[in-house]
Formats: C-alpha cells, structure tokens, sequence
C-alpha cells in the first residue's frame, strides 16, 4: 500500500491519508469543499461547494498521473437531498461523458458541518 498526499488539496483532518494506492486501485479519503491554501470550507451554495470537492479529488489523483477518466466509484453524501439537482448538475459537468458506478446518500452531520463530501475509487492501468 502507498500513501499518496499533495499540497494541492486539503491536509487530512484526522488519522487517515488523502489517498492510498493498491493493487492498481486509488482510494480517496472523503473530500469535503477546503480551499488547500486556507483549510477552510468555501462560501456559496452547494454548486461552489460540489466544484471545490472535485477540484481537490482532481489534484489527489494527478498524483498518480490519474484523471476523473479514471474513476470507477463515486460515493456523494450530502446533508441535504434537496441539494441533490443543483450537486448533478455540476458532477455532469466535471464528469461529461465519463459515467463511473455511484452513490449519493442524505446524511445527518459531515465533518466541519460541510454540507457535501465526495469520494471516490480509481483505477491506475
């Protein structure tokens, strides 16, 4: 198992790695919406706070020389279901064609209180 981290997104809060790498397969750690340079969640609404997900899920897995195209499993938790139109909206943007097996699941409490957090499997050829 390798542990792979960046400066490129958020330090782990807890005992964990951003990522691990096994057996040709990247496991990333749940990703809420922290701006890396200030560790504090971003302001807006739900669309702000989905992009943000993404871009530190992108930033682990360039890592690896990985893309989103490399995604197998998404898992999203949302504190609220009523967010899920406005958080497809963008997951259809960052994802375009590229259709990986997923979960979306409503949540009482996130971490920090986020109102979404993403996470994901990848596979490394």
């Amino acid at each position: 198992m390798k542990k792979v981290n960046t400066t490129d997104a958020p330090k782990a809060i807890g005992p964990y790695s951003q990522a691990v790498l096994a057996d040709g397969f990247m496991f990333l750690s749940g990703q809420l919406p922290i701006d890396p340079k200030t560790g504090a969640l971003v302001h807006g609404g739900i669309k702000e706070m989905t992009h943000k997900c993404f871009d530190n899920i992108e930033a682990i897995l360039k890592e690896e020389n990985l893309t989103l195209n490399d995604v197998v499993r998404v898992e999203v938790y949302l504190k609220d279901l009523g967010h899920f139109q406005e958080m497809n909206g963008v997951y259809s943007e960052r994802m375009k064609d590229h259709k990986p097996a997923r979960h979306a699941f409503q949540v009482a409490k996130l971490p920090l209180d986020a109102a979404i957090e993403i996470t994901c499997i990848a596979r490394k050829k």
